[in-house]
């Protein structure tokens, strides 16, 4: 995990934190495989506390296509974006996995944006849904838009201001078996929201430690 100055998350917060995200990316993928009845593979949540600058090029790096992503603010006790990613030469596959492959070549083309549009609306709503309800907070999302571009594109330019440069990216490879689709699931929040996130972590703590605590005196 890459740190700045500006901001930190000890071992218990970072752990904390990254079974919140694992929890809702399992929701999201739950709904994915519903959506294309294929089995999703998961990578383990990758949390990094970074620039904008270098937030995209940790998922350019990897990817060295364009790139296609569905983008929904939230907001409420927490902001951000979250984004879905895929390589741009995914996108038709999504639409065909989405659809059953029923559709002929030309209409998978005009149903593109759409299909990405619906895909990412179900996926990162249920990812932050979970998320809130286990923070125990209320989040609104704002409608899907679809952007295109290289992995600094989708991040946005570096600024000078550490409060709008200094974000958390969480990102999680996944992969659907059957069809050639890969991607990452991305959360993006500045100095701000970052600061608000790590004052509900110890109150997460201190419940999932009580719920723990609990079950260790069940005897059966």
């Amino acid at each position: 995990m890459t740190s700045t100055p500006a901001f930190f998350l000890d071992e218990m917060e970072r752990d904390a934190l990254t079974e919140v995200i694992n929890i809702g990316v399992s929701r999201a993928a739950t709904n994915l495989r519903t959506m294309v009845n294929r089995e999703v593979i998961l990578s383990v949540p990758d949390l990094a506390v970074t620039t904008r600058g270098e937030a995209g090029s940790m998922i350019g790096e990897n990817e060295n296509a364009r790139l296609v992503a569905v983008r929904q603010a939230f907001e409420g006790d927490l902001h951000g974006h979250a984004m879905l990613i895929f390589p741009e030469s995914n996108s038709i596959e999504i639409v065909r996995a989405v659809t059953g492959g029923s559709l002929p070549p030309e209409d998978m083309v005009t149903l593109e944006h759409e299909a990405l549009a619906e895909t990412g609306n179900v996926i990162l709503n249920s990812c932050l849904a979970t998320i809130a309800n286990l923070l125990r907070r209320t989040l609104r999302m704002s409608l899907p838009e679809v952007v295109r571009g290289s992995g600094g594109g989708l991040f946005g330019q570096p600024i000078a201001s550490d409060l709008d440069d200094t974000v958390l990216l969480i990102y999680i490879n996944f992969a659907v078996n059957d069809f050639a689709i890969k991607g990452y699931i991305a959360l993006v929040m500045d100095l701000l929201a970052l600061h608000a996130l790590k004052r509900l972590l110890p109150e997460l703590i201190s419940h999932e430690s009580g719920a723990t605590a609990a079950s260790d005196h069940v005897i059966s």
